[in-house]
């Protein structure tokens, strides 16, 4: 189930894990199962992950990173079957990925002898990434009835929705807001009219998909699995100026009316 009308879809290089994400979402829709145990999973298969890598078990690694990016996509999927959508899932899925991604580059810098700084400016480059595309994608979803629990400005505490607690939302928003709001604003600073489209050309949006999540996952498995884990964090640094070559084009496209 895509989280956009089916005229506005893309193809999204960050979404390989969507087709077997729902398959495992299916086999849980009738179950006791929770889109918040599939998130907690994920995770597990992320510290895993990290485990092999410490050790040098690099293909290992990639499979259990492929895997986590599959778990990730069954999270939402079984949400979205179960008609249970959450802010708490939202926001523990989100908080799960960016404590994963800083421990997954830390230990990839120690394991491949790589000064902890430059990891640490992969990370926030790695972030940036993914915010753009997150900016993008979710204006989309608010513009054209798609998914809308990701909001385009994190700013207020969300109301609960039907099976949640305030009490959790507003423990996960904080979370939330701690660990992502300095790269919202950067974004939004870098690019502020954005807010103010209606609609990006797929072909686009196909392109700043290699900023998601899951690309830069698969991306890392293939350097893992290929023996260039020493190439990791480089390649990661070189693809944050891709950030405003795609602000660029954004405009362009703007400008020119290329949809």
């Amino acid at each position: 189930m895509s989280k956009l009308p089916p005229q506005y879809a893309f193809t999204d290089l960050s979404d390989y894990g969507r087709t077997a994400g729902r398959s495992i979402a299916s086999r849980f829709k009738n179950t006791s199962c929770t889109p918040i145990h599939l998130t907690t999973a994920f995770i597990v298969a992320g510290l895993l992950a990290v485990t092999c890598i410490g050790y040098g078990h690099y293909k290992s690694a990639a499979l259990l990173l492929i895997l986590k990016s599959v778990i990730d996509a069954a999270d939402g999927e079984l949400a979205r079957l179960k008609n249970t959508p959450s802010y708490t899932g939202r926001y523990y899925d989100s908080v799960a990925d960016i404590i994963l991604n800083f421990i997954i580059l830390t230990v990839i810098a120690l394991s491949t002898e790589t000064a902890l700084w430059l990891a640490f400016l992969a990370f926030i480059g790695l972030q940036l990434q993914g915010t753009l595309y997150n900016y993008y994608y979710v204006i989309l979803r608010n513009r054209h009835n798609g998914d809308t629990t990701s909001r385009i400005f994190e700013n207020t505490r969300p109301l609960a929705l039907a099976g949640e607690s305030q009490i959790t939302v507003n423990a996960m928003y904080f979370l939330y807001t701690l660990l992502y709001s300095s790269f919202d604003k950067i974004i939004y600073r870098l690019d502020p009219n954005a807010v103010k489209i209606d609609h990006l050309p797929g072909w686009f949006m196909t392109l700043v998909s290699v900023f998601g999540l899951g690309f830069q996952l698969l991306l890392i498995s293939i350097l893992l699995a290929t023996g260039l884990e020493d190439f990791i964090i480089p390649v990661l640094l070189g693809m944050t100026v891709l950030i405003p070559v795609f602000i660029g084009l954004r405009k362009v496209i703007k400008s020119l009316e290329l949809y």
